[in-house]
This record gives C-alpha cells, sequence and structure tokens, in this order.
C-alpha cells in the first residue's frame, strides 16, 4: 500500500492482493493504471509489466518525480474480479 507522502525521486511499491472466497488466487487478467497529477495515466499489465509475488499478490515499482496527488487502480478480471484505488503524494523539493 502506498498512501503516504513521498519525495520526488523515492521508489514506491504499489501492491495488491487478490481474494476469491477469502483465499489469496489468480485473476485471469490483471491491471494496474497510474495517474499523476499531470493528468497522464500510464497502464501496466500481468505478466508484461507488472510482478507476481505468489498467488494472489502482485505489485509495481515506480520512481515519481512530478509533485502533487497521484493516484492508481489496480482491477482484475476473469477467476477473480476486483478493483482497489488508492492516492499518495510526492512532494515539492526545497531544494532542486
Amino acid at each position: 500500500m502506498a498512501n503516504g507522502l513521498y519525495d520526488p525521486g523515492s521508489t514506491i511499491r504499489l501492491g495488491a492482493n487478490f481474494r476469491t472466497q477469502g483465499a489469496l488466487a489468480d485473476p485471469t487478467t490483471v491491471t494496474l493504471k497510474v495517474k499523476d497529477p499531470t493528468g497522464t495515466v500510464t497502464t501496466y499489465t500481468h505478466p508484461a509489466d507488472l510482478d507476481k509475488d505468489a498467488v494472489g499478490r502482485y505489485h509495481k515499482d515506480i520512481t515519481p518525480n512530478t509533485p502533487g496527488q497521484w493516484y492508481y487502480r489496480y482491477l482484475a478480471t476473469g477467476t477473480v474480479a476486483a478493483t482497489r484505488e488508492e492516492t499518495f503524494r510526492v512532494r515539492e523539493t526545497v531544494i532542486p
């Protein structure tokens, strides 16, 4: 979970766990969309861009440099249908 305040250039892990009937399970597809403060949305998918840690556990490490509010949303479809949306902030630097 990435909620919080981060310095520009810090690596942030955006993770998600997916469950069906209480047990961790792999969705058929997993997509992550990240929206930066300028409104640009970047899409990541598994297996091309997302890392799978174990059954039902996925993450993407990003290194944001743009100050402001960031949003991200995981979408799972198929064998597990779920969504999860979170946010974090990147602070402005005083010393460039």
